[in-house]
């Protein structure tokens, strides 16, 4: 079955919502110059709420590596989500040091995208059509992708299960889909996993 991420976590309602759908992943942004950013107090705060079946995603734009570093190796997130421009060597570096799963984001505009994204060291590749956009990519472009990737990008309950047949993801990747006026919506939450459980 076809797993599911809800990202951009920032309040106790939203992991409150979690804990009773129970997701697969959690991701909370952890670069300050967005929206749903979360400090490190409140990471702490937020994750020792949510239940120990959830794996724990932070999710990195361009932190320092040391930062990444020392977010998995504290236990505080149990994989590091890099949304940056973040090379390979960082990647390989990081994966041999923390031992820890790396997921590695990639806006896909062309085949040309695809073809970087498979290529990558990254334990899993997350492909969306920017950061946050809130808008889908082309998704005939997945086509011979080879590997098991995340979807991102413009979805929403109303289309999870469409996206599941079209491109058959190992994981979708919902954040602003799943969101009223800018906060989680549990009920909006709840729909998107049912939506998804449903495609077997």
């Amino acid at each position: 079955m076809t797993k599911i991420k809800f990202c951009g976590n920032k309040t106790a309602s939203a992991i409150e919502a979690m804990n009773e759908i129970l997701p697969d992943y959690a991701g909370f942004i952890l670069s300050p110059r967005f929206r749903r950013y979360v400090p490190k107090d409140e990471l702490t705060r937020l994750t020792a709420m949510l239940d120990r079946q959830i794996k724990r995603v932070g999710v990195f734009v361009d932190n320092p590596f040391e930062e990444v570093k020392s977010s998995l190796e504290s236990g505080i997130i149990d994989i590091a989500q890099l949304h940056g421009s973040e090379d390979d060597n960082f990647i390989l570096r990081l994966k041999e040091l923390t031992k820890k799963p790396i997921i590695k984001a990639f806006k896909i505009a062309s085949d040309a995208d695809i073809i970087r994204a498979r290529s990558s060291p990254a334990d899993y590749i997350l492909l969306d059509s920017g950061t946050g956009t809130g808008k889908s990519f082309d998704w005939s472009l997945i086509k011979n992708l080879g590997r098991e990737f995340f979807l991102a990008g413009g979805l929403c309950p109303e289309n999870a299960a469409e996206a599941i047949e079209k491109c058959r993801p190992y994981c979708l990747d919902v954040s602003s889909g799943i969101e009223t006026d800018g906060e989680k919506d549990p009920e909006k939450m709840k729909k998107f996993a049912e939506n998804v459980r449903s495609k077997k």
